[in-house]
C-alpha cells in the first residue's frame, strides 16, 4: 500500500518485497539483510551468536547499547534493557543483528537518494506506475480463484 502512494520500499528480500522488486526493478527498491540461503547457512553453522556481531561492529554496539543507556526513556532507567538483552541472546530467532549493518547501509543509500529530490521523485513515480499488480481487486480475485476456489456471482445468479 505504501508503494501505491509513492513510497520507496526498504526491506528484506522476503514476502511481498520479492514481488515488489520484480515489478519495480532492483534500482527502485532498497533491499537489505541476509538471503534465505545465507540464513540457512547461518543456522547450519551452529548457534547464532549475535554478541559476536555486537563486539565486532562499533555501529551495532552503539545502537544496542543505547537501549541500556536510558536514551529513550531517561526518567525510567532500565526500562529498555530487556530489548538489549533479547537482541544479544544466543539463538535470538529473528537474527536482528545479523541484518543490522546491511540495514544501516541501505538506509544511508535511501537517505542520500532522498536528498536528490528529482531522483527520489522519479523513482517514486516509477514505483507508483509499476505497482498496480498489488491492487486489492487483483489480490481478492486471485484469492477467490486460487485459494478459496470460488467464482464471482453474476447479476443473474444473485437473484433467487
Amino acid at each position: 500500500k505504501f508503494a501505491m502512494n509513492g513510497a520507496i520500499t526498504i526491506g528484506t528480500l522476503d514476502g511481498a518485497n520479492i514481488e515488489i522488486r520484480e515489478e519495480v526493478g532492483d534500482e527502485n527498491i532498497f533491499i537489505f539483510g541476509l538471503t534465505v540461503e545465507q540464513v540457512r547457512q547461518l543456522h547450519a553453522s551452529g548457534p547464532y551468536r549475535p554478541r559476536e556481531i555486537y563486539l565486532r561492529s562499533p555501529a551495532v554496539k552503539r545502537i544496542v547499547d543505547a537501549f541500556a543507556e536510558n536514551l529513550f526513556c531517561p526518567n525510567a532507567p532500565g526500562q529498555h534493557q530487556w530489548v538489549r538483552d533479547k537482541l544479544l541472546a544466543e539463538n535470538e530467532p529473528y537474527l536482528h543483528l545479523a541484518d543490522l549493518e546491511s540495514y544501516l547501509t541501505a538506509q544511508s543509500a535511501a537517505s542520500a537518494l532522498y536528498h536528490d529530490q528529482a531522483a527520489w521523485a522519479a523513482k517514486a513515480v516509477h514505483n507508483v506506475a509499476r505497482i498496480g499488480k498489488f491492487s486489492s481487486d487483483r489480490a481478492i480475485r486471485e484469492y477467490a480463484e486460487q485459494i478459496w476456489k470460488i467464482r464471482p456471482i453474476t447479476d443473474g445468479a444473485a437473484k433467487s
